[in-house]
């Protein structure tokens, strides 16, 4: 009995040009590929957790209404986090010295170890603290490499600068990171 060779599944350029000529499945496909990826990314941006679901569907909206203009040379997930971090940018200048906290979004803590709980929290509070206040390119170049293992190539060419540039900015940034953690 031979064995049928199963085929490679679409690639994210052949997905978009599918949805461009109206189907419907490759706009599901991408989003199902690209969705998480850009949620950590807007998260590890500073995007409040309540706002994240909003920012990745707003993200993918402009991105299907836009698709004419992506250009295939870079990766679709590069494109969809210029684009969230875009929208990310726009929505920190609505909000600019407003701050809005919701105790519904709060999670009862689990007092199972309530120092190792609260070490925690404080450490994830320094780190995304560090990540705010980091340069934008240092902050990301730094959520592209550390969170989607993207390479300094690509980040280079999705950010507009050189691979040497993103590895200064990509250690400089680690270095910052280090120094608040400890």
């Amino acid at each position: 009995m031979t064995e049928r060779p199963t085929p490679d599944p679409p690639t994210d350029a052949t997905l978009a040009v599918a949805y461009r000529d109206g189907d419907e499945r490759a706009a599901t496909e991408l989003v199902r590929r690209h969705a998480a990826a850009v949620g950590r990314f807007l998260y590890g941006s500073g995007a409040p957790a309540g706002d994240v679901d909003d920012l990745v569907q707003e993200t993918f909206f402009r991105a299907f209404r836009a698709l004419e203009g992506w250009r295939a040379e870079g990766s679709i997930r590069s494109w969809l986090f210029t684009i969230g971090g875009n929208l990310l940018k726009d929505d920190f200048r609505k909000r600019k010295g407003r701050r809005m906290l919701s105790l519904e979004d709060r999670d009862l803590p689990d007092h199972a170890d309530p120092h190792a709980d609260l070490v925690a929290a404080e450490t994830e509070l320094r780190v995304r603290q560090g990540l705010a206040g980091l340069p934008r390119l240092q902050r990301e170049v730094f959520l592209r490499r550390a969170q989607q293992g993207s390479d300094y190539k690509e980040i280079a060419a999705a950010l507009g600068t050189t691979p040497g540039a993103a590895r200064v900015h990509y250690h400089h940034a680690v270095r910052r990171l280090k120094e608040l953690v400890r």
